[in-house]
């Protein structure tokens, strides 16, 4: 690894990190249909608006001791773990595809951006699935535009001759969204079951199909264990309350990126 590289990792663990916390505002506020891009970040305990010292990414959290520095309330460690993941997520990806500023081909160089945009929709989605149990709408449009996107830089600049199986996936999408919004909204029934058809179909458009298989095999072996481990904690603490709702765009979005990641290093070898 040359000092180019070494330089390179380091500012994209500092911009990943910087997504990281862009993660936790968007997932906090997205299902409450607040502003993500103009409003300032502020504490939820005491709404004391945040400076710059603040929110500077993992150091922030280090130096004031895990607590805001107005009203002292505890800030969860997840932020802090979410910027990290974030930031280790971002150079395992550069790192995957063989990265190299000076020699990397057009191509690579745009999968790796639109790659960076991808992933961090699937965080974004796991983020609001775990803590909401619903797949937010707007955020998975985002996803669609910016597949869009790579799709028509496929056909125009690389003439991708699968360019038609794109097509065949963007038109299952329509009309998953056209029974979701027409059908199922109409009678009032729970939309969550089409929402997790279009996250999946979401992964298929982008990924390989093969990576996509075992994104959702691998989803639903941490399905089977989740629920297992939820049963034998309810066995051992009888009136532990125990959710009868799961995640499944959590899991199916972790998964998916995990698996990305192990194919994309054997696939740029």
């Amino acid at each position: 690894m040359t000092t180019i590289d070494t330089i390179v990792y380091i500012a994209l663990f500092c911009i990943g990190t910087l997504f990281g916390s862009f993660f936790t505002l968007a997932v906090y506020r997205i299902p409450l249909k607040k502003d993500i891009t103009h409003e300032r970040s502020f504490c939820p305990n005491c709404n004391h608006k945040l400076t710059f010292l603040d929110m500077i990414p993992i150091l922030s959290y280090i130096c004031l001791g895990g607590k805001c520095r107005y009203c002292k309330q505890k800030i969860r460690p997840r932020y802090l773990l979410l910027e990290i993941l974030s930031g280790i997520v971002f150079v395992l990806f550069a790192i995957s595809i063989k990265l190299d500023v000076l020699e990397s081909s057009l191509s690579t160089m745009v999968y790796f951006v639109f790659g960076l945009l991808y992933l961090a929709t699937l965080f974004i989605i796991a983020g609001i699935d775990k803590e909401k149990i619903q797949i937010e709408k707007s955020v998975l449009l985002f996803g669609y535009i910016v597949e869009a996107l790579y799709i028509v830089y496929l056909y125009i600049v690389e003439k991708d001759p699968n360019i038609y199986r794109y097509v065949i996936y963007l038109a299952i999408i329509c009309i998953l969204v056209v029974l979701d919004t027409v059908i199922l909204r109409k009678k009032a029934k729970n939309s969550y079951p089409i929402d997790i058809l279009l996250l999946c179909m979401f992964v298929l458009t982008f990924t390989y199909p093969a990576v996509s298989f075992l994104s959702i095999l691998m989803t639903l072996l941490t399905i089977v264990f989740y629920m297992l481990v939820q049963k034998i904690c309810n066995k051992q603490a009888k009136n532990m309350k125990v959710s009868n709702k799961l995640p499944i765009g959590f899991f199916l979005c972790m998964s998916n990126a995990i698996m990305l990641l192990i194919t994309n290093f054997y696939i740029f070898k």
